[in-house]
């Protein structure tokens, strides 16, 4: 077996018992973060609120967020165990008293100072002194060590990862993208389950939307009622069946009397049929829906189109599906996204046709026939989201191991893909129908509350552009 010989910053030597003397001192040095006091919080188990939850937090005697305190203890240990002593070091016990509150963002220094020998038994006491970047000592004590007697010389270990994923924080700056905006005129397409109708009345609650509710009346009433929703001041538009629900809604956004179209509990299939039946919604461009998904270990939200709509799409309808989901990553604030075509390999192999097609639409943007992203593909999933894979693999891209956006052969593939995100990944994910002169907000049954404000969000958001560009063409032929 071949082993790399580490650097000599990778080494880890400690100090024996014989080397120590009363007066010597180490110190460490780090700076709290809020992913470090969540990461405790995970390990430890303690979710006390005044380390976690801020508007809980401002309201105590400390005005504010701070970290726990065996935290600070956990670096003494770290210095012990890694550094002075070091490797072979028995903690045998520790005093601590806690003067001062830890606060993210503050720099601590650690400083262990040895006052203690006892030769007979081999042990020593320490003096253990944590100070912040005023010089305020916010932690102190006394610490019992049996330190190592042999030498030790071996190689750092690089710690776990531990990713933190924070929905709810996810969640919050997401909204944060439509601040200032104001909210959108909906039609709510026959809101006829508690899903549907909470979701909308939530988006509502969040100043996203202005709902209008289509469908049968009573029906609706019965579901507000059943689940103690409230319907007060919220228009409704009755109509007899969802059919009915989804053309009253598609002629309401030909007319431009909503900006917005938001699915209830009928079939995609009818509301886009309805949709498709006005030609004042028309683009030509092809109609295909986008997920966004905030997947906890990726550092950034991953779009995948298309997994909801088109089923074996042609490859120009593919070039369609994916201009529409690069034009809503510009509207998210990607300026150029990096688009990722996917194939179960990432070479061009005439038996499989997507990396046919995958090639095809990689010209197709060089061309210009595909505007404003970058493409790349054909890219198996591994090297569409992992550097490690494209390093192992040596594929040479400015979108593997990167990309804003995963182009998917076909709806199979794609809904699999974007289920296991879901289930298996644990990501947090909202959709969106693009290519009509309106955005629909498409969720599932199974989504909740959160997925269906979110994907509000994108509907407001693309909504809000699209009334942007309208304007301009407004004003240039009016001049």
């Amino acid at each position: 077996m071949n082993m790399q010989t580490p650097h000599i910053d990778e080494w880890m030597e400690n100090v024996t018992y014989d080397e120590l003397s009363v007066g010597q001192s180490a110190r460490l040095v780090r700076t709290v973060t809020v992913e470090d006091i969540q990461a405790f919080a995970a390990v430890s188990g303690d979710i006390n609120p005044a380390h976690l939850n801020a508007e809980y937090a401002d309201a105590t005697m400390f005005h504010g967020v701070i970290a726990h305190g065996m935290l600070g203890a956990a670096l003494i240990s770290a210095l012990f165990g890694t550094q002075f002593p070091g490797p072979g070091t028995i903690y045998l016990g520790q005093e601590l008293k806690f003067t001062k509150p830890v606060r993210i963002g503050d720099t601590l220094t650690v400083l262990a100072t040895v006052t203690e020998k006892d030769d007979e038994k081999k042990r020593i006491a320490v003096d253990c002194q944590v100070s912040n970047q005023k010089g305020e000592v916010v932690l102190k004590g006394v610490a019992r060590l049996m330190p190592p007697t042999q030498k030790v010389r071996v190689p750092r270990v690089n710690a776990p990862q531990i990713q933190l994923f924070d929905p709810e924080a996810r969640q919050k700056a997401l909204l944060a993208l439509t601040e200032g905006l104001d909210a959108v005129r909906c039609a709510v397409v026959h809101p006829c389950d508690e899903g549907s109708l909470s979701g909308a009345l939530d988006a509502a609650q969040h100043g996203l939307i202005v709902p209008v509710l289509i469908g049968p009346e009573g029906r609706i009433r019965r579901v507000a009622e059943e689940a103690g929703l409230s319907l007060e001041g919220v228009e409704i538009l009755h109509v007899e069946h969802s059919h009915a629900a989804a053309q009253l809604a598609a002629e309401m956004a030909a007319n431009k009397d909503v900006e917005v179209l938001m699915k209830g509990s009928l079939h995609t299939d009818e509301l886009l049929k309805a949709v498709l039946g006005q030609p004042a919604l028309r683009t030509g461009r092809r109609l295909s829906h986008v997920f966004r998904f905030d997947v906890p270990l990726y550092a950034k939200p991953l779009l995948i189109t298309d997994a909801a709509i088109n089923i074996r799409p042609t490859l120009p309808e593919k070039a369609d599906i994916i201009q529409n989901a690069i034009d809503f990553a510009r509207i998210m604030g990607t300026e150029a996204p990096k688009v990722a075509v996917l194939s179960a390999v990432e070479t061009v192999t005439p038996t499989i046709p997507s990396t046919i097609d995958a090639a095809a639409l990689c010209k197709m943007a060089d061309r210009g026939q595909i505007k404003c992203g970058l493409l790349d593909g054909p890219l198996a999933f591994d090297n569409a989201i992992s550097p490690e894979a494209v390093r192992i693999k040596g594929i040479d891209s400015a979108v593997a191991g990167q990309a804003d956006i995963l182009a998917v052969p076909d709806l199979e593939s794609g809904n699999m893909v974007a289920k296991q995100l879901e289930y298996l990944a644990g990501a947090s994910g909202s959709g969106l129908v693009l290519g009509a002169r309106v955005p629909i907000a498409l969720t599932s049954r199974a989504d909740g509350p959160t997925a269906r404000v979110a994907s509000a969000v994108l509907a407001v958001l693309a909504a809000h552009d699209s009334r942007k560009k309208q304007e301009a063409d407004a004003w240039k032929s009016g001049h």
